[in-house]
């Protein structure tokens, strides 16, 4: 039997292309996003009672990712891109309905004038124009598990680099924005088969491209220039 979903909402964020979006939701939560619905689905009483939660789960499809073949296997960046593990035991976007899953910060419910009642959100890990199938309320006492154990993602913080931005650079940036940037850049925005030295990459954000190097665990910003 086949099924089909259509999107109820698509996502506003600061990425215009997939590249250095965090690879986990809340890994940076001064990244702000809006989640703006289709127009069937804005009607505010199907939010009624949305502002008494913290937070959000988020269902939604990696457009950028999408293939009509799929894999048992993929190879987890957190791994260097070389070890496989089973698909069902990562969060990879090569699936085989392509979803993802982001848990989110509420940040506030705004109604608005043409877009009709709109969801602020913080430490999304979503392209912008991101579709969204479905939200539902993050809710503590299930959903949080203190004996938990996070397989080969435990070992995420050795990750992290050194963010050596000028001041001068950093200052293009509205200021809401300034350590949004760093704590995108400090988890590592590389692909992780591309550590050559000295190789300049270029990053999209909140309407800048950032070029930056790599060496060893810093990351040094070389030029910040408007799109």
């Amino acid at each position: 039997m086949d099924f089909s979903i259509s999107p109820i909402a698509y996502i506003k964020s600061d990425f215009p292309t997939k590249f250095g979006i965090p690879r986990q939701s809340g890994l940076v939560q001064e990244l702000q996003g809006t989640i703006v619905f289709e127009p069937e689905y804005r009607n505010s009483d199907a939010l009624r009672g949305i502002e008494d939660f913290s937070h959000l789960w988020i269902i939604w499809q990696f457009s950028e990712a999408v293939r009509e073949e799929w894999s048992p296997t993929v190879r987890p960046p957190r791994l260097g891109g070389n070890t496989r593990m089973g698909v069902f035991a990562t969060r990879s976007p090569f699936r085989p309905n392509h979803l993802g899953l982001s848990c989110v910060k509420l940040l506030g419910v705004e109604c608005t004038g043409n877009q009709g009642t709109v969801l602020h959100v913080g430490g999304a890990d979503l392209m912008d124009g991101t579709p969204i199938f479905d939200i539902k309320p993050y809710i503590p006492y299930s959903d949080c598990h203190n004996d938990a154990t996070g397989g080969f993602t435990d070992t995420a913080d050795g990750f992290l680099l050194e963010v050596d931005f000028p001041i001068s650079l950093l200052q293009k940036f509205p200021e809401s924005k300034r350590t949004a940037v760093i704590g995108v850049l400090s988890h590592d925005p590389r692909p992780s088969y591309q550590r050559t030295p000295n190789r300049v990459y270029g990053l999209s954000f909140a309407g800048f491209d950032i070029r930056f190097t790599v060496e060893e665990k810093c990351l040094k910003v070389t030029d910040v220039i408007a799109l």
